[in-house]
């Protein structure tokens, strides 16, 4: 990776991603800028190293990537894990750097390669993606101590638009017999989710992997739907979805909309912002599982 910054560093490219005299913030992936920009305002640019879509577990850093890394003044990542690419993108990079998930309760794997290792996914809890606010605000505070005052004005304002979403996805399930309060998906990316909205989670795999929906994991997310009295399972807009539709076949549950994780719309998309894709998978949850139950 060195040898990419020094041959790209050779063509003459700029070493700052921003000729404004703002200071210069990059994330590992979209859902984490969103974040990023609403603490900073406008005393920073923040960018996403990662595109709309990409598959942000395995990724690949390219040059261009790495001369944008060479012009930060600050990098922030989600840890635990997640971003498996990372320590190689910074080792040759002069920039601070901040773990939003720090000091989370995380949720251990249970299953598979990855178990007893902490779920990755801490920021889809409203609960947590607070917890990711208050490390922005310091790492831009650490950075930027002038403008102190005014990353933490706007922290305060984004984490009760956060909670608000939180507390309604809670109420609207507050009715919800105990049977079927569980949420199937085929990533285990909603567990802090179901924690904070007090349900059962399956999943057919813990993290995005090659060996993804085998018989095993089919036959045991349907039998857990049909002793549930599930209505609906979900998939997520960054995986292939027909292990999960085979499950919604075999049970006799519906497919819900798929739902957002990893990554953010186009700005014309359904979810251009992390509170839209908290509010819409929250809307997708509470309409699959509010639902009556599939006719036989």
């Amino acid at each position: 990776m060195l040898a990419l910054v020094t041959a790209t560093a050779c063509t003459g490219m700029p070493t700052s991603a921003s000729d404004d005299g703002r200071f210069t913030v990059l994330t590992t992936f979209t859902v984490l800028a969103d974040m990023a920009r609403n603490v900073a305002g406008d005393k920073a640019e923040v960018k996403s190293i990662t595109r709309v879509g990409a598959e942000i577990h395995s990724y690949e850093p390219t040059p261009e990537d790495l001369m944008r890394g060479e012009g930060a003044d600050l990098i922030l990542d989600n840890g635990l894990g997640l971003e498996a690419w990372f320590t190689q993108f910074t080792d040759p990079i002069d920039a601070p750097t901040a773990t939003l998930s720090a000091g989370v309760e995380t949720i251990p794997i249970t299953s598979g390669d990855y178990e007893g290792q902490a779920n990755p996914h801490a920021w889809m809890s409203p609960d947590n993606a607070q917890i990711y606010v208050d490390n922005i605000t310091a790492a831009l505070s650490d950075l930027d101590p002038d403008n102190a005052a005014a990353y933490e004005t706007n922290a305060e304002q984004y984490k009760q638009e956060i909670a608000e979403i939180g507390d309604d996805l809670t109420a609207e399930l507050a009715d919800l017999p105990d049977t079927r309060r569980a949420l199937v998906t085929c990533e285990g990316a909603f567990s802090y989710l179901a924690r904070d909205a007090d349900l059962q989670e399956k999943y057919l795999w813990p993290v995005n992997a090659e060996a993804q929906g085998t018989p095993r994991q089919i036959a045991s997310a349907v039998e857990f739907v049909k002793d549930n009295d599930v209505p609906t399972v979900f998939c997520e807009t960054t995986v292939n979805d027909g292990a999960q539709r085979q499950v919604a076949k075999e049970s006799g549950a519906r497919m819900g909309d798929k739902l957002y994780v990893d990554s953010l719309s186009e700005a014309d998309g359904p979810v251009p912002t992390y509170l839209d894709l908290l509010r819409y998978d929250a809307e997708a949850i509470i309409a699959g599982l509010t639902e009556e139950e599939p006719s036989p």
